[in-house]
C-alpha cells in the first residue's frame, strides 16, 4: 500500500486495529446526537471488540485488509470513500479478485474488510444477498490451481504405523506419540496441543495445557475419562473447553501413550504437557512440543515407511472419520469435536460408508435404534392416538404388520 499516516507498519496480527478509517468513531445516541462520553469509552469499546475475534482470524482477515487498499490505492479511491465501504466499491474489488484468486480467500478478504468496519465502529452498509451472489461466482470462476485438495484424513492403521516408528524410552518420540493418540482420540485440533513457538510457553502464559489441567473421571459402570482442559482455545478465548478420551483397544490406545509421556518426561504441574526433556550443551530442560516438530516428526515417519504425507488438520478429519464409522451418534460426535454447528460435515470423506448402517434398516435396526436420535414431535396426545389408528387401518389389507 501506499505509506499512509492512517496505515502504520505492524504485525499482521494488530492492522485491523491500528490501521484507521478517516472518519473516527463517534458515539451516538438513536436519534443520531453525540454522547457526552470521552475517548476512553471509545477505546474501550475497539478493544472489546478486537478480543472477539481470535488472533488467528485477526491474522487471516488483515491479508484482506491489505489487498483491499492495495486496490484503493491503485485506483486513486479517497480516504473518505474506503469507509464506510460502498457496495459498488466492495463488487468492484471483488471482480478484480475473481478468476485469479481462489472463493475461500475471496470470502475471508471480504470479512477482513468488514471486520475492520465492525472493530472502528463504522456502519457496514452492504446488503448481503448481492456479496453472497459475488462470492458464489468467485467461487466458479476460481483458477484450477487455487482449488485445495481434499485433506487426507489420519485412520487407526495410518497412527498405528507411525507409532512403530518412535521410540517410546526417548523424550521427544514419547510426547510426539502422545500428542498424537490424544489428539485423535479427543479430536483436538494440533493447536491446543502443542506451541507455536518455543518462546510461547512461559509460566506467566496460561493459554496451554499443562499436567495440572488434567485429572480422571469415571461413570456409574466404572468406565474411566481422562479429561484435560484447555485454558484458552480458537471459539472459547476466555473459559476454554474440556477435551477428553478413553483407553482404546490396540498399539493406539491415547491412555498407555500419555502416561508413557509422562513416565518419560515427567513434566511437572506448570510445565507444557508434552514437553519433552532436551540436551542442550551439559544441561538438560524441558522443552514444550511445538506444533512445527511434532508434525516434522510424524510427516519424517510417514515417507520412510512408504504412507501419505498427511497434513496436522488430517488428525481431526481422522478422529471424526472414526467416530462416525463406530456409528458413534452426529450429536455425539458435534460434543466430541466441540463444534456449535454441523461445521464437522465438511470434513466427511466417506459418506456412502458413514451412511450405510442407516440406509438398511433391516439389516441394522438396532444400530439405528441406538444411534438415531428420537423423533420428536410438538403432537398432542390425542393426535398420536388418531395417527396409530389411522396407520392400524391403512395397513390391514397388508396383513398384521401395525
Amino acid at each position: 500500500p501506499i505509506h499512509s499516516v492512517l496505515r502504520p507498519h505492524c504485525p499482521a496480527r494488530e492492522r485491523l486495529t491500528k490501521w484507521c478509517p478517516a472518519s473516527k468513531r463517534v458515539l451516538r445516541d438513536t436519534t443520531g446526537h453525540s454522547l457526552d462520553l470521552s475517548d476512553e469509552f471509545a477505546e474501550r469499546i475497539q478493544s472489546v471488540l478486537t478480543a472477539g475475534f481470535a488472533e488467528s482470524t485477526l491474522e487471516t482477515y488483515a491479508s484482506g485488509l491489505l489487498a483491499f487498499h492495495v486496490f484503493c490505492d491503485s485506483r486513486e479511491i479517497p480516504e473518505l470513500q474506503r469507509a464506510p465501504c460502498s457496495l459498488d466499491l466492495l463488487q468492484s474489488w471483488i471482480a478484480t479478485m475473481a478468476g485469479h484468486y481462489a472463493g475461500t480467500s475471496v470470502k475471508n478478504y471480504i470479512y477482513g474488510v468488514r471486520a475492520w468496519h465492525i472493530i472502528h465502529g463504522i456502519e457496514w452498509k452492504i446488503d448481503k444477498a448481492p456479496i453472497d451472489t459475488m462470492i458464489q461466482g468467485a467461487e466458479r470462476l476460481q483458477p484450477e490451481r487455487s482449488k485445495r485438495k481434499k485433506r487426507l484424513p489420519f485412520t487407526i492403521s495410518y497412527i498405528e504405523s507411525i507409532l512403530t516408528g518412535l521410540d517410546p524410552n526417548d523424550p521427544f518420540d514419547a510426547a510426539c506419540g502422545g500428542c498424537l493418540t490424544t489428539s485423535f482420540y479427543c479430536a483436538a485440533r494440533v493447536g491446543e496441543l502443542t506451541v507455536p513457538n518455543l518462546k510461547d510457553f512461559s509460566a506467566n502464559n496460561h493459554a496451554y495445557v499443562t499436567p495440572s489441567q488434567v485429572h480422571e473421571t469415571s461413570d456409574r459402570n466404572g468406565f474411566k475419562t481422562t479429561i484435560l482442559h484447555i485454558p484458552r482455545t480458537k471459539s472459547n478465548q476466555s473459559d476454554g473447553e474440556d477435551i477428553y478420551f478413553s483407553k482404546q483397544l490396540g498399539s493406539s490406545d491415547p491412555d498407555r501413550w500419555f502416561q508413557n509421556q509422562l513416565r518419560v518426561n515427567n513434566p511437572g504441574p506448570s510445565d507444557h504437557l508434552f514437553a519433552y526433556k532436551h540436551l542442550s550443551g551439559r544441561h538438560i530442560s524441558l522443552r514444550p512440543l511445538t506444533k512445527s516438530a511434532f508434525i516434522r516428526r510424524i510427516q519424517k515417519i510417514a515417507q520412510a515407511r512408504g504412507l501419505p504425507v498427511i497434513q496436522g488438520h488430517g488428525i481431526r478429519i481422522g478422529a471424526t472419520l472414526e467416530y462416525l464409522l463406530r456409528g458413534v451418534p452426529f450429536d455425539a460426535v458435534r460434543v466430541i469435536g466441540r463444534w456449535k454447528s454441523d461445521a464437522f460435515l465438511l470434513y466427511l470423506r466417506k459418506h456412502a460408508e458413514i451412511m450405510a448402517p442407516y440406509m438398511q434398516p433391516e439389516l441394522h435396526q438396532s444400530l439405528i435404534q441406538y444411534s438415531m436420535p428420537p423423533v420428536r414431535c410438538k403432537c398432542s396426545p390425542s393426535t398420536w392416538v388418531s395417527a396409530v389408528r389411522w396407520m392400524r387401518r391403512a395397513l390391514l389389507p397388508f396383513g398384521n404388520r401395525s
